[in-house]
């Protein structure tokens, strides 16, 4: 009779995660994305994490699906690096997924949910204010001005709006959303709105992931405002780490029907 324990079943592979950017001409979004992604699989041992990009950089979205068939993947999960969900979320990710796992039947992709609103990203956007300078101590005397991309979906516009109002509960004497393209208001006019309440300090907190065209157009927009504080995007903060994961993890759970066919 053997007295060796017995073996312990192995656990089932994690699905590997395909993360999909926008992507952008400035070479800083891409090293962005990249140490964001980079940061996920560090606190993630044993998962692999890809990369794409919807344009401009490399791989695209049917380079990295096709990747993951050939090396014998048969399940993962697409997770689209998106704040909101608008046109992006809504039209261009699911129709090139459509079409990148059209002729590879035997690869299974579920695509995780888009990460905002989440208070991972109010805590993130926190810590990037401090970052910036901001001490506790400075939230009653200052406004901020929550800057996005801009949307022409009316659902993504109101999610900012929203986000904004919660946030202000925090303690913030106003928070006031601003988008870049899209809507109004921009960010300098929302700066300057807060200026001519009253309002004492401004800082412009980005709702952004990573560097590019609409991102320095936010931060044109906060300096000639004149706004007290400019904070980064959010790039690989490790609030947006974890809710990666938190997605990933969500659309692992036989409950998710985002299932690409």
């Amino acid at each position: 009779m053997s007295l060796r324990p017995a073996a312990r079943p192995r656990s089932a592979p994690q699905p590997p995660l395909l993360v999909i950017a926008h992507g952008s001409r400035d070479p800083r979004h891409a090293a962005t994305v990249r140490a964001l992604t980079g940061r996920v699989a560090a606190a993630r041992p044993g998962l692999r994490v890809e990369t794409a990009f919807l344009d401009f950089c490399d791989p695209s979205v049917p380079q990295a699906v096709r990747r993951l068939a050939a090396d014998g993947v048969r399940d993962a999960v697409a997770l689209p690096l998106l704040l909101t969900r608008a046109f992006h979320a809504k039209t261009d990710i699911p129709a090139v997924l459509r079409e990148a796992t059209a002729a590879l039947p035997a690869l299974r992709l579920r695509t995780a949910d888009v990460l905002g609103p989440s208070p991972l990203l109010t805590a993130a956007l926190e810590r990037r204010l401090r970052e910036a300078g901001l001490r506790p101590g400075d939230r009653a005397s200052t406004g901020v001005v929550l800057a996005s991309a801009g949307s022409t979906d009316p659902e993504a516009r109101a999610v900012i709006a929203d986000i904004a109002r919660r946030w202000r509960r925090a303690g913030w004497c106003a928070v006031r959303p601003a988008f870049a393209s899209a809507a109004l208001p921009r960010t300098e006019d929302a700066v300057r709105q807060l200026r001519a309440d009253g309002v004492r300090s401004v800082a412009v907190a980005p709702y952004v992931l990573a560097p590019g065209f609409l991102p320095d157009r936010i931060e044109r927009g906060a300096r000639a405002a004149g706004a007290d504080v400019l904070a980064p995007v959010l790039g690989a903060a490790p609030e947006v780490a974890e809710l990666l994961l938190r997605r990933y993890d969500e659309a692992r759970t036989p409950a998710s029907s985002l299932v690409v066919a």
